[in-house]
């Protein structure tokens, strides 16, 4: 979940290129940042590495105020293991000087490494559990060389973790992982490594994705792969990637957030144009199998739970869904007939790949979809497709929440034997979201936002397909604007709810003309009686609707440009609030831990 860059080559700004990637990742950590150099005019003198490391966010700093280096690494922090201060900003050094590291993950075993260590004579300076591992391999490089130390202090280490360690001695990164994401990318005399390919896009397409137990040492001249447990040499497997630079940047958009939602017209457009035959080859695998599951977590989820109501209207199919953090605990009846569908925007959502690990075990077979090139989850599938969204770096996912439902319609219609009429209806779903961004739209969102922006609760209610629409319409209002909003099935407000609906308090109806459009009404009215401020969202305006928001009818797929108009109502009230939309407290991009 931290943000993690490495340099080391010909140029003599190592230190910027850093500050740079660790900007371009800031996204998987921002309660604080560091970075570690070593300066050119003392690298014969074998001087101490010098750190510079602050709380705070990343992207106001103009310079890391480190000397000319042709060696040096940063991150940026996701406090899991200690509280958000300067001490434990990583990176961490260790009692000489000659070892700094960086850390994604937790520990497990902290506590009896630390007594290891501090029984040794170490002194440690922080809070945090990484700091504990750069002084075991401090011990270990007493009677052995770093690469070797820090391959046995990996070894002792339990947990999920990724760790890059930048050695004086012998002048280059040593990377290792298990769990946590790295990728090391390839330059011409110069060579990189970081927690996320897209940090990596300005430099170089060629890259290798470390996987679990891999040990890479990062120098100028090449990298070398070896086996974390037994240090065999392994083949480095270059792949290219096809992302941008002009999509991993803001351009004139103020957030990340609004360009990202901005987005989805063109890439609801190219999945209607460019997946009928991978729907159709995946809609061939479904049938072949004996149950079909979806799991995700979070935004994923509520892609999985809107598809299994799909699958039943459109490919009169059951397929179950279950919350990655859960799926452990309902997996027993998966057989090797099974087929898991993992969605996932990372790739590297440690709850969705325990559930796919937990599939594996049972000899079920794995679909991913999912955002990002060689994840984990992309790698570990038996089957995959690329969602196509492009760089998502808000961290309150939107773009890929609507291509998953874009996939998702396609491959129900698919099942169903008529993806030509799936491929229409994410057709219309692209212009009806064009439509909801015009500024006359816009201007609506924006102006309801500012007229409910200090209530402290919200509530959202759908049903049929337009409920998982609702729980994603909640979070994101949770996400940004850290409003108290709260998905609800429209038919089960009678059944508790509703003792919580007051005078005032803005209620969103998500009311598309389909077989819930009376009930949902009828739900409305029982808020509005209750003194409900009644927000529409519907292709229909109505007496109960005491502010209305218009959407286009396209059926079943209504539901794209429906969390469209919560997606950019989530963002007003962030602004409303003088909120960063891109950077919502507490949160992460790419949640590598458990």
């Amino acid at each position: 979940m931290c943000g993690i860059f490495g340099y080391v080559g010909k140029r003599k700004t190592a230190s910027d290129l850093v500050l740079a990637g660790l900007k371009a990742l800031e996204y998987r950590g921002y309660d604080s940042w560091g970075i570690a150099a070593v300066p050119i005019a003392r690298r014969e003198s074998k001087s101490k590495i010098l750190v510079t490391k602050k709380t705070g966010h990343i992207d106001k700093i103009i310079t890391p105020d480190l000397p000319p280096s042709h060696l040096a690494l940063g991150h940026t922090r996701w406090a899991t293991h200690g509280g958000v201060t300067d001490a434990n900003a990583h990176p961490h050094l260790d009692c000489t000087g000659n070892l700094a590291l960086i850390h994604n993950g937790i520990i497990e075993n902290y506590l009896e490494l630390k007594q290891k260590v501090l029984a040794a004579g170490h002194k440690l300076i922080s809070d945090t559990d990484s700091e504990i591992a750069v002084h075991l391999i401090e011990e270990y490089c007493k009677t052995m060389m770093p690469t070797k130390a820090v391959q046995k202090a990996f070894c002792e280490i339990t947990g999920l973790n990724a760790f890059i360690v930048l050695s004086l001695t012998d002048q280059r990164l040593i990377a290792v992982r298990n769990g946590s994401p790295l990728v090391v990318g390839f330059g011409t005399s110069e060579n990189f490594v970081a927690s996320d390919a897209l940090a990596l896009i300005p430099h170089t397409k060629q890259v290798h994705f470390m996987e679990d137990n891999q040990l890479a040492l990062v120098s100028a001249g090449g990298i070398m792969l070896f086996n974390a447990t037994d240090g065999r040499e392994i083949e480095l497997r270059k792949q290219k990637l096809d992302w941008s630079i002009e999509q991993t940047v803001k351009g004139n958009y103020p957030f990340y957030t609004l360009k990202e939602i901005y987005e989805q017209p063109a890439i609801l457009a190219d999945i209607a144009a460019n997946y009928e035959s991978t729907s159709q080859k995946l809609a061939e695998i479904i049938k072949k199998s004996f149950g079909s599951y979806l799991v995700g977590c979070g935004t994923a989820a509520h892609a999985c739970m809107a598809g299994s109501y799909l699958f039943s209207a459109l490919a009169k199919r059951h397929i179950n869904w279950a919350l990655g953090s859960e799926f452990g605990f309902v997996q027993d009846f998966l057989t090797p007939k099974s087929l898991v569908i993992a969605l996932s925007q990372s790739g590297e959502t440690m709850d969705t790949l325990d559930s796919v690990n937990k599939a594996h075990q049972k000899g079920a077979r794995v679909f991913a979809l999912v955002n990002v090139l060689g994840s984990t989850l992309y790698r570990v599938a038996d089957y995959k497709t690329l969602i196509g969204a492009g760089p998502e770096k808000g961290v309150a996912s939107t773009k890929a929440f609507t291509a998953k439902l874009a996939h998702l319609v396609m491959l129900s219609y698919a099942l169903g034997g008529n993806v030509n009429q799936g491929k229409l209806l994410i057709t219309q779903a692209s212009k009806a979201v064009s439509n909801v961004l015009v500024d006359k739209n816009r201007g609506i969102i924006r102006a309801l936002a500012k007229k409910i922006a200090e209530k402290q609760h919200l509530y959202v209610i759908g049903r049929g397909i337009s409920y998982p629409i609702a729980l994603e319409a909640a979070l994101k209002i949770k996400e940004i604007s850290y409003i108290h909003a709260e998905g609800l099935a429209g038919g089960e407000l009678k059944h508790g709810p509703l003792a919580l609906v007051e005078p005032g308090i803005p209620c969103l109806v998500f009311a598309p003309l389909d077989e819930t459009y009376n009930a949902i009404l009828a739900g409305a009215m029982e808020m509005k009686a209750r003194g409900g401020y009644i927000i529409g969202i519907s292709p229909l305006a109505h007496e109960t609707f005491d502010y209305y928001i218009p959407v286009t009818d396209i059926g079943i797929a209504t539901a794209i440009p429906n969390v469209v108009i919560a997606q950019l109502m989530a963002y007003e009230l962030a602004i409303a609030h003088g909120l960063d939309p891109d950077k919502p407290r507490n949160l992460a991009k790419s949640v590598t831990v458990r």
